[in-house]
């Protein structure tokens, strides 16, 4: 054949034609990769989203002090007053990763850039790793589709577009290295080499799980497997060799950092040991069985064993994984934490967004799980078919439980649809009189790639790369708005503020204030507080004068009058209904700093009971600007995804009733909202009409199916007599132009106000 045509040799390797095909089709899939992912460059070069701010910031830190102050640093810039162990609670190797390559690669770009553009360079090369992952299962040209498929995939590209530097792109290159390392490993049983293939990939597994805890999900499929491989690989003792220097290079060196070390003391660890002990047992088992009573005789271990592992997990020996690893695996857990449902991230997937993500490579994924399934039709290993079905199916079933687990999805679909893709084509370019068909099936699959790349026009798979980034838009629901109000904010607090300024703000702009302002918060992305979440939520919905008294006061001061023993009760999770929490003078108490210096355990007094030493309030509101027929007075709709959206989840998370605050189509905002609420005080608008789209009719008050128009009016300004009082307001909210508004105001706390009560 033509493809085999040798072209020139290298010391015994014979480069040939179709040596070249594969090169090209690699740098086409990252190519593609490259070009899709750096959309967001034409609004402006900047990060992207908010966690990698405070990655940017880590990563820093690591140049700037070495890497062993990193793993004693202890941030005092967030989460005041306790702080943060960084290292304990953060994606180290990415931090790592990204501070080791800086110096290489960083062609006198600034550290900024390099990070932007880290995600864009590693998120595209991660088309190779799956081609030598996917090659190995189903044969060179499967690897090829599946390198082509995942430059495409919309979860996948979408969480590792040009400033997404998170813990998703470095987390999956480290992650399929290490499965393409484990089947190799596997499947070709040579000795010396496979044993140090095993190794490695325990290394790269644990280094991917140190850079993202999503990873953890490849661990079901390698648990799943385990438990199949002594019924059909069982001619000799490989496995009993094979799978426990896997597992044991897996545990071993995820104790080298600390948040992995607690995945695999806990629920990981068992995960790993229980089928690896299995395999052991089932081999001497099954060694000294008859022939006809192996089976059935490994059968009977698998049984024990599995009850075994659902015995230690429901005794509570082993603690049970966070809501979240839970709900991956049982997407039919639902939780009462409305401050877990608030995260958008945490929605439910949908069927038409699956869709939508996925479209027509899920026919490429029924034809591969067909052939996969079929035993005649392909010549593929039984345990690599096995491992592609374990695969894929898990991946599947485990993004249904929320949006950000689709990118799971993108891998079953991966594996299916190239395995799947590679079958048809042999079998269609097998038949010695199907001309017509030769022809035409590669046109229909290039059709069938292009199709939802360009249609339909405004929601196809492009338009998911084509946002502004997070920091130009406010992470408003405007993606195509652009414009510096969150910079020259963040600046203002810099260059306006005391170095030791506390900024009180809702969780979501924690990483953007803290890294551009260098001013500390109470919360941020890492959300480690949950019930300091809450009592900041709770800040913005209370009273201005309850709000005051929380957010002013010092943190050994007693602030449980204005929060009430019920929230505080519900935020500690005391079920005692006859408990009451007092504050207690005589404490004293020892934060995260403070307790590494003396080598003592950190104690905390009570901390919901006590105020949270804010100067000053951030607080962002997010609208668009128009104007009525001959008028110069400009009106505005709110709800653009600020703070102003996020209203009916505040009074959730803090306990209010909702339809106090809340109309019933639970966007538009009640009076006493607006007038009795701190959020709505701080909101420097106030509702002049009710509008009813269809008509443009106005009324005075709320119907259902009516919109609030909005005019200005300022409410907190005054220095001596209000509680908090407008000090910076950005460009946007003075600006006279119709359109989208995007507006950061920032509110001092007034120390010396005198309170009515």
């Amino acid at each position: 054949m033509v493809s085999n045509q040798k072209l020139f040799t290298v010391g015994t390797f014979d480069f040939r034609l179709q040596h070249l095909l594969v090169i090209g089709v690699l740098v086409l899939a990252v190519s593609i990769g490259m070009l899709i992912r750096s959309g967001p460059s034409s609004y402006g070069f900047e990060l992207f989203e908010f966690d990698p701010f405070f990655n940017f910031r880590a990563t820093e830190y690591i140049l700037d002090n070495g890497t062993d102050a990193y793993f004693n640093w202890i941030d005092e810039k967030t989460w005041h007053p306790f702080g943060r162990n960084v290292s304990e609670t953060s994606q180290v190797t990415l931090h790592l990763t990204a501070a080791f390559l800086y110096p290489i690669f960083n062609f006198g770009s600034s550290l900024y850039n390099f990070t932007i553009l880290f995600p864009l360079v590693i998120g595209s090369l991660t088309a190779i790793v799956v081609f030598a992952f996917v090659r190995v299962l189903g044969g060179t040209t499967a690897g090829l589709f599946a390198a082509l498929i995942f430059s495409v995939s919309v979860p996948i590209f979408s969480r590792g577009l040009i400033g997404w530097f998170k813990s998703e792109p470095l987390g999956l290159f480290f992650a399929f290295i290490a499965m393409y390392l484990f089947v190799s490993g596997i499947k070709f049983n040579k000795g010396k080499i496979s044993l140090i293939k095993l190794i490695i990939a325990g290394l790269f597994l644990s280094l991917g799980l140190s850079a993202w805890g999503g990873i953890l999900f490849f661990v079901i499929p390698i648990v799943l497997f385990y438990f199949s491989l002594p019924f059909f690989k069982n001619k000799d003792n490989f496995i009993m060799w094979a799978a426990p220097s896997f597992s044991t290079s897996v545990i071993l060196f995820s104790l080298v950092f600390e948040r992995t070390t607690t995945f695999i003391i806990g629920y990981a660890g068992l995960a790993l040991l229980l089928p690896t002990i299995f395999i052991i047992i089932a081999g001497i088992v099954m060694k000294f069985s008859s022939e006809r009573a192996k089976i059935r005789n490994c059968a009977i271990v698998l049984i024990s064993f599995v009850t075994s592992g659902i015995g230690i997990a429901s005794s509570g020996i082993i603690g049970l994984p966070s809501f979240r690893y839970l709900n991956a695996v049982n997407p039919f857990l639902t939780t009462q934490d409305t401050l877990t449902d608030s995260v958008a991230e945490h929605m439910t997937t949908s069927l038409s967004l699956s869709f939508t993500f996925l479209s027509v490579f899920l026919i490429f994924s029924v034809i591969g799980i067909w052939f996969l399934f079929s035993k005649k039709t392909i010549n593929l290993k039984t345990d690599m078919r096995i491992f592609a079905i374990c695969s894929s199916i898990v991946a599947i079933y485990i993004s249904s439980a929320f949006i950000r687990l689709e990118l799971f999805a993108s891998v079953g679909i991966i594996i299916l649809g190239s395995i799947g893709l590679t079958i048809l084509t042999q079998k269609i370019f097998e038949q010695n009189k199907q001309n017509f068909t030769k022809i035409i099936f590669p046109a229909v699959i290039i059709i069938l790639f292009i199709i939802p790349m360009t249609m339909p026009e405004n929601n196809n798979w492009l338009t998911w790369a084509d946002f502004t980034p997070s920091i130009l838009n406010g992470g408003s629901s405007f993606t195509n708005f652009s414009s510096n109000d969150w910079k020259d904010a963040t600046l203002w607090l810099k260059q306006n503020t005391p170095e030791d300024a506390i900024i009180a703000s809702w969780w979501d702009y924690g990483y953007w204030i803290t890294t551009l302002s260098e001013r500390t918060t109470l919360a941020d992305n890492a959300t480690l507080i949950d019930w300091q979440i809450k009592k900041i939520g709770y800040a913005l919905i209370t009273t201005p004068e309850n709000s005051w008294h929380i957010l002013k006061s010092h943190y050994t001061e007693d602030v449980s009058q204005y929060i009430g023993q019920e929230n505080i009760k519900l935020w500690g999770m005391i079920k005692d209904p006859t408990l009451e929490m007092t504050f207690d003078k005589s404490c004293k108490q020892i934060f995260k700093k403070e307790a590494q210096e003396l080598g003592v355990p950190e104690r905390s007094c009570h901390p919901i009971l006590q105020g949270m030493d804010a100067d000053y309030v951030v607080i962002y509101i997010a609208g668009e600007r128009f104007y009525s027929e001959n008028s110069n007075v400009p009106f505005y709709t709110l709800e653009g995804g600020g703070d102003e959206s996020k209203k009916t989840w505040f009074t959730a998370i803090s306990n209010h009733p909702v339809s106090k605050m809340i109309e019933n189509d639970n966007i538009t905002p009640t009076p006493y909202y607006m007038e009795n609420s701190t959020l709505g005080l701080l909101t420097p608008f106030s509702i002049y009409k009710y509008v009813e789209p269809s008509t443009g009719r106005a009324f005075d008050v709320y119907q259902n199916g009516l919109i609030p128009v909005y005019v200005n009016d300022l409410k907190f300004k005054d220095p001596e007599s209000d509680p908090f009082y407008l000090v910076y307001a950005s460009p946007s909210f003075y600006s006279q132009q119709q359109g989208a508004m995007s507006a950061v105001l920032i509110y001092k706390i007034n120390h010396d106000y005198n309170p009515q009560n």
